[in-house]
């Protein structure tokens, strides 16, 4: 592994939270104040594509996949993650509306490995029956 992994231990003065909160001013005496917000509690895309970088270099590469694509997903809004989830439950959602999921995260969000995904279990999903029936 890296001589950076843990982050939190080797590499804390540049960590920040998806508020932008330093991870230095994250803590339990914060939390229990109120002076958290649920955002100082995300992590932040460049944290999970450090990680990432680790786990590759650590000869993680599933590890480091999940946490690119977990990077991307920071930028969607938790209502449309979930909304998002089910889609993906099978039979919820038509071939079309997964190539549309698709274009919504390549095009709203930035998220192009997340939107192959996608396209990729719509594939996968018309190849074993799991589309919606209609």
């Amino acid at each position: 592994m890296s001589e950076l992994y843990p982050l939190g231990e080797h590499a804390a003065e540049s960590l920040r939270a998806a508020s932008g909160r330093p991870f230095g001013e994250i803590s339990l005496a914060a939390a229990v104040s109120g002076e958290l917000t649920a955002d100082d509690l995300r992590i932040d895309a460049a944290t999970l594509r450090r990680q990432a970088e680790i786990a590759r270099q650590g000869g993680y590469p599933d590890l480091a996949a999940n946490l690119e694509r977990a990077a991307e997903l920071t930028a969607v809004p938790n209502e449309t993650l979930l909304a998002m989830y089910n889609q993906l439950r099978p039979h919820r959602c038509s071939y079309e509306e997964l190539q549309a999921l698709a274009q919504t995260l390549r095009e709203e969000y930035n998220a192009p490995v997340n939107a192959a995904f996608v396209e990729e279990a719509a594939v996968v999903y018309r190849l074993r029956e799991l589309l919606k029936r209609e």
